[in-house]
């Protein structure tokens, strides 16, 4: 009995320590925990005490002897909570918050994409709205609504990536899809970009890609001209090149347009790299144009003959390798950074 006294005085006494124990910087606190929590630590000792004491107060003793240790723990933990509030907040007291901030590292747009809202916005100037769609089409709208049904010779011209164990669901190969489903949705008058990416299965090199953006537009309404999509492409060609720009008209053929056009605009031979990209003409050809086919017209639920109307399309990749004077089409999907970097992101 009296051994089981000493045991629990002890106890009472190592718990005034804990409790009168001062701590007041980290290294003091180190020795609390060695002393108290460590490996070699003073509770340690009392468990092996328990076969000292009564039966009937074992139970007491070990209940003791746990909050004892809960004691020392607690005491430990609040301490070194309140050293690191108190370094943090010694640490915000040196900040000087009137100081400016580093500057964060800014990307820049994309060449397709700085090119491509450019003449986004030339058009949207004149009365052209965008109009985007899906890039997974079917056959009708791909194909037989822009007047090349099945088995027509026009298909050869596009080598189609079609899905999977189907014949009817492909990737787009223009976005003339999209001034189909315009024209079946919509009444004339109808005034459009189409601006998007493109698949076609070309063997990949420096002058073609297996994807590339193009940008469509299409006018329908009561007596459109010729003359009215020459003037359109006029405009566009001198915000785009410069207001001495000139242009010329070619013959050409497209199933959904009749007559139809390739346009070329005069880049002149001032230098080696001017005459290499125009063949030594000074002329580029730039887009394919032409009066909106009757058939298509009449594909979309449109009156040919109350209603004409003029379409046309260009590529991106061709207007940004020209601007930028991009050698490889292949560089615009690399995703190179070091390529990226140099492109100015104001438009």
């Amino acid at each position: 009995m009296s051994m089981s006294k000493d045991i629990f005085d002890r106890i009472e006494q190592i718990s005034q320590n804990i409790a009168a124990y001062e701590i007041v910087n980290a290294e003091q606190l180190e020795k609390f925990r060695i002393q108290f929590l460590g490996s070699k630590n003073e509770l340690k000792g009392l468990f092996g005490e328990i076969k000292n004491v009564a039966n009937d107060r074992k139970k007491e003793f070990g209940q003791a002897v746990n909050a004892l240790k809960g004691k020392a723990e607690e005491k430990f933990n609040t301490t070194k909570a309140s050293f690191s509030s108190g370094s943090t907040a010694t640490k915000s007291a040196r900040l000087d918050m009137s100081q400016p901030s580093r500057p964060a590292p800014i990307g820049t747009k994309h060449p397709i994409t700085i090119v491509m809202n450019r003449i986004i916005r030339i058009f949207e100037r004149i009365g052209f709205t965008v109009a985007e769609e899906r890039e997974i089409e079917d056959d009708w709208h791909n194909f037989t609504a822009m007047n090349t049904p099945e088995n027509h010779p026009a298909r050869d011209m596009q080598d189609t990536f079609y899905l999977m164990n189907s014949t009817e669901q492909l990737l787009r190969t223009h976005t003339s899809s999209v001034q189909a489903r315009v024209m079946t949705t919509q009444k004339p008058p109808i005034r459009i970009i189409a601006p998007g990416r493109v698949y076609r299965n070309e063997t990949i090199s420096a002058r073609s890609h297996c994807q590339f953006h193009q940008v469509e537009g299409l006018f329908v309404d009561k007596k459109v001209s010729f003359a009215d999509m020459k003037q359109t492409l006029l405009y566009f060609t001198r915000e785009m090149y410069g207001a001495d720009a000139k242009i010329r008209l070619r013959p050409s053929y497209f199933p959904f347009t009749e007559p139809s056009a390739e346009m070329d605009v005069y880049w002149g031979l001032e230098d080696e790299h001017a005459y290499r990209i125009t063949k030594g003409t000074g002329w580029l050809e730039i887009l394919g144009c032409g009066m909106v086919d009757p058939n298509v017209l009449s594909n979309c639920g449109i009156d040919p003959e109350e209603y004409s109307g003029f379409a046309f399309g260009m590529g991106i990749e061709r207007q940004a390798m020209l601007q930028y004077r991009i050698n490889d089409i292949r560089m615009l999907f690399e995703n190179d950074v070091r390529f990226l970097k140099q492109f100015n992101s104001a438009f």
